[in-house]
């Protein structure tokens, strides 16, 4: 199962944070319309990633619901008809909520950088370090770690859980 170490952090300064990612992967970033479903599931989280051009993402993910960089496992399959599969999962397991966002994707190294503006919520950055077989959770906690600093994270900025956690207020931003 593919791995990585993330943080998510709300954003004070959306200006500074985003010329801050610029600099840092040395692109404008790539903005990325999404409606993340999430169904109902007995272990970890799974959700339906909706691109919104008829493409979408079945992600199913464990993540333990920390403040600071945390090791993620997940699975990603592919579809062509998120909507039909929707529909299917929703029928067979019930919809926990959704989560509506844009998001501009930066690449550094072997971290995607999230700056994401979530419906409902506000403003946030996602540090997630790809981490390769050799790689231990020690090694991508020090690379989120720096790239925190150069993106001036603060740690009262980190939150624990997802977006859909903060929506439904099981967790709370600083």
């Amino acid at each position: 199962m593919p791995r990585n170490v993330e943080i998510k952090a709300r954003v004070r300064d959306w200006e500074r944070t985003l010329q801050e990612c610029c600099n840092q992967s040395k692109t404008a970033g790539e903005l990325i319309k999404q409606r993340d479903v999430f169904f109902n599931s007995s272990h970890g989280r799974l959700k339906l990633r909706d691109f919104q051009d008829g493409q979408g993402q079945l992600i199913y993910y464990e993540r333990p619901d920390l403040v600071g960089p945390k090791l993620s496992d997940y699975s990603i399959s592919n579809t062509t008809h998120p909507a039909d599969l929707e529909r299917v999962l929703t029928q067979a397991l019930g919809v926990r909520g959704s989560v509506v966002k844009e998001r501009l994707l930066f690449l550094v190294g072997q971290t995607r950088i999230h700056l994401d503006k979530v419906q409902g919520l506000g403003e946030f950055l996602e540090l997630e370090v790809v981490l390769t077989d050799s790689q231990t959770l020690q090694d991508g906690d020090i690379i989120a770690q720096n790239l925190m600093k150069k993106l001036g994270i603060q740690p009262d900025d980190l939150i624990t859980g997802a977006y859909m956690d903060l929506l439904k207020g099981q967790h709370t931003t600083p």
